[in-house]
């Protein structure tokens, strides 16, 4: 399997959600066994020496690559939800979108001080979204080791914005 293969399968949608905006589509990557395994050996590669205890994925396509991945590095995963959808008491963050406002939740005991997680999500834009799931880990008294996502939109700052909020935690994109 090869990067190119990969990459390729990736849909390019012109026009979605709204008129001038192209989805990049990672499904099809996610539904082909050679590409979804090699996306996986990429992110253990570059994170398997970080001592990463649990893998929290972002809702909800972060919830794909992020619980593959808790498998395939044998850790566990916890989930990083939309508010109102955890059954147990939750921290939670309100963070900004675009077109405004948005809240995530992580069970309360999700967590533990010894953990060391990676953060996991599909595409990294504007960097909010994962700003607010690596504080939400912080507030379970764990550590955000990284942040892994198969894309990474640089045109709307989100890197840097992460990097700035998160100066000591590396972040991987997987099609860079």
């Amino acid at each position: 399997m090869s990067r190119e293969f990969a990459e390729s399968l990736i849909a390019t949608i012109p026009d979605y959600p709204t008129p001038g905006v192209v989805f990049k589509d990672l499904t099809p990557v996610f539904s082909e066994t050679a590409a979804l395994e090699w996306v996986l050996s990429e992110c253990a590669r570059h994170f398997g020496e970080s001592g990463i205890t649990r893998i929290a994925g972002i809702e909800a396509r972060g919830f794909i690559l992020g619980a593959a991945l808790a498998g395939h590095m044998n850790v566990g995963f916890v989930p990083i939800r939309k508010a109102g959808k955890l059954p147990r008491a939750t921290h939670s963050v309100d963070y900004a979108l675009e077109y405004g406002t948005d809240t995530l939740e992580i069970h309360q005991d999700a967590l533990h001080r010894n953990d060391v997680v990676l953060l996991v999500d599909d595409v990294l834009a504007t960097g909010g979204t994962a700003t607010a799931a690596a504080s939400l880990i912080e507030r379970c008294d764990a550590r955000v080791a990284g942040l892994a996502v198969l894309l990474d939109l640089t045109f709307l700052g989100g890197h840097d914005r992460f990097a700035q909020a998160y100066p000591h935690t590396e972040v991987f994109t997987v099609f860079a």
